[in-house]
């Protein structure tokens, strides 16, 4: 599902910045995308839902504890992100905006997920909880 409301956005607001040729629009997307994740991980704690756990459960199986403080955490760096975003192409030439969209977001995005493994070790479902929770 997220990589088609990420490929609707984009389709969107590529499509704006070329029939307007307005760059503004291009460069807000990934604000958009950023806070759209940001605000449906928000919106499923909201509702004590962590929203990970049915996307990512199957590859890493984890107490329900560690899909809440997950979904918290990557709801909090994908807000960071779409601030991050704001300030970037609000404050920088188009050039550097493009360089940090391309490399930095991804860079972060990256690092952050990778910071999160001893998260997701401290609280991964042991052999044992995982036959337990199959039966």
């Amino acid at each position: 599902m997220m990589p088609l409301i990420t490929a609707v956005v984009v389709g969107i607001f590529g499509g704006l910045t070329l029939w307007l040729q307005d760059e503004t629009f291009i460069k807000m997307k990934p604000t958009i995308v950023e806070g759209m994740f940001s605000a449906i991980l928000f919106g499923g704690l909201l509702f004590k839902r962590p929203l990970l756990k049915p996307l990512m459960s199957q590859a890493w199986p984890m107490k329900e504890r560690g899909w809440y403080l997950l979904s918290l955490r990557f709801a909090i760096f994908f807000a960071a992100m779409a601030l991050l975003n704001e300030i970037v192409w609000r404050t920088q030439s188009t050039n550097f905006w493009v360089n940090f969209k391309v490399f930095g977001l991804m860079g972060f995005t990256l690092v952050f997920a990778v910071t999160q493994a001893p998260l997701m070790k401290r609280f991964a479902l042991s052999t044992k909880e995982l036959a337990e929770e199959e039966n």
